[in-house]
């Protein structure tokens, strides 16, 4: 299993690398896929995060929930994750989120995106999906990277980028 180099990683100004990936949630029936380029025209919020129904990635989501009526004026919003589509589906029901989650079982869009690295945790080593967020403009180009994104400011920042449009 290799990680993908986040020296790589897609910055501002570059168009976002195309992906189709299932997804549920947003009105998407379970395991439905979903391509980027198709939702040119508005911008996306594309936010990896290591894994449903953990305790940073549940805030982000539901901080994400939280701030809806806000966010989906501006943008559409997708959460990509390693897990399967029906770990999300189960993730989105009990937290009611109002997004789409996409599944990237096999690592592909996370190494596209330069946020699947080897990681550390009490001396060992594994690889994950760095939690990085990707604002993506109406025409395809990325506007904006957060890495590292700490789950209770992400909505904010993600706000605020969204509002200098």
């Amino acid at each position: 299993m290799t990680s993908s180099d986040p020296s790589n990683r897609p910055v501002a100004g570059q168009f976002a690398p195309d992906f189709t990936a299932p997804a549920v949630g947003a009105g998407i029936a379970a395991g439905e896929r979903l391509r980027l380029s198709d939702l040119r025209g508005r911008p996306v919020v594309l936010y990896f995060y290591p894994k449903d129904d953990t305790p940073g990635c549940t805030r982000q989501a539901c901080a994400l929930r939280d701030g809806w009526g806000r966010l989906d004026k501006l943008a559409h919003v997708l959460g990509v994750s390693a897990d399967s589509i029906s770990r999300h589906e189960k993730f989105a029901r009990k937290h009611g989120l109002p997004f789409a989650l996409l599944s990237d079982e096999d690592h592909e869009i996370a190494r596209a995106y330069g946020t699947w690295v080897e990681k550390s945790l009490y001396g060992r080593n594994y690889f994950g999906i760095e939690r990085t967020t990707f604002v993506i403009g109406s025409d395809g180009r990325i506007r904006d990277v957060l890495p590292r994104v700490k789950p209770d400011a992400h909505l904010e920042q993600v706000l605020a980028i969204l509002a200098d449009a």
